[in-house]
């Protein structure tokens, strides 16, 4: 089963300007509960977030908004 709106794989921004790629989207084996595993762009670690939590707004913008991998790979050789 995929979560009913979720992100896709890829590279987004957070809305304080870190960059991150989404490496998939899971659910948790007890609570099944929605999870996104991304990986921070900057220190190459990897973190999971609720889903709810990633696809909400903050400050009348998403948390992460989605770019293409062009712009990824322009913002990390600045």
């Amino acid at each position: 089963m995929v979560a009913p709106s979720h992100p896709r794989p890829g590279p987004y921004r957070h809305y304080k300007g870190g960059l991150y790629t989404v490496i998939c989207v899971g659910r948790h084996s007890e609570t099944e509960e929605w999870l996104v595993t991304y990986r921070s762009e900057a220190r190459g670690d990897y973190w999971v977030r609720p889903l709810d939590m990633w696809m909400e707004q903050v400050d009348g913008a998403p948390r992460f908004a989605p770019l293409g991998e062009g712009d990824l790979h322009q913002n990390i050789e600045k």
